[in-house]
């Protein structure tokens, strides 16, 4: 009396189909976020790492706190940067963003 009968679907060779399609957009979305956030991202830390394992004594640097400075020590983690004669800072090699040509921090 309340039982209504069901009926089983023939499985189609289409659903398969459907399905890929139905994950296509998902999988262009994670290529176009690799290609326009992911990759860039990686480009920069890994140009970032070269340019801080470069650093010399002498060379003029800007700081992630923007301080000028000219590197005077240099040690596996930390740093000296002379901000100002007699005034030498111990910072993490990470902290130096920039490196600025010779000659642009006047005495």
């Amino acid at each position: 009396m309340f039982i209504s009968s069901a009926y089983a679907q023939a499985a189609a060779g289409g659903d398969t189909q459907s399905t890929l399609l139905g994950m296509l957009p998902l999988v262009l979305m994670f290529v176009v976020l690799y290609f326009v956030m992911i990759r860039p991202q990686m480009k920069r830390q890994k140009e970032h790492k070269a340019m801080v394992e470069a650093l010399a004594k002498g060379d003029e640097v800007v700081t992630a706190g923007g301080f000028l400075g000219k590197v005077s020590k240099i040690g596996e983690i930390y740093v000296g940067v002379e901000l100002a004669d007699g005034m030498e800072v111990q910072m993490q090699r990470t902290a130096v963003v920039q490196v600025l040509p010779k000659g642009t921090i006047k005495s």
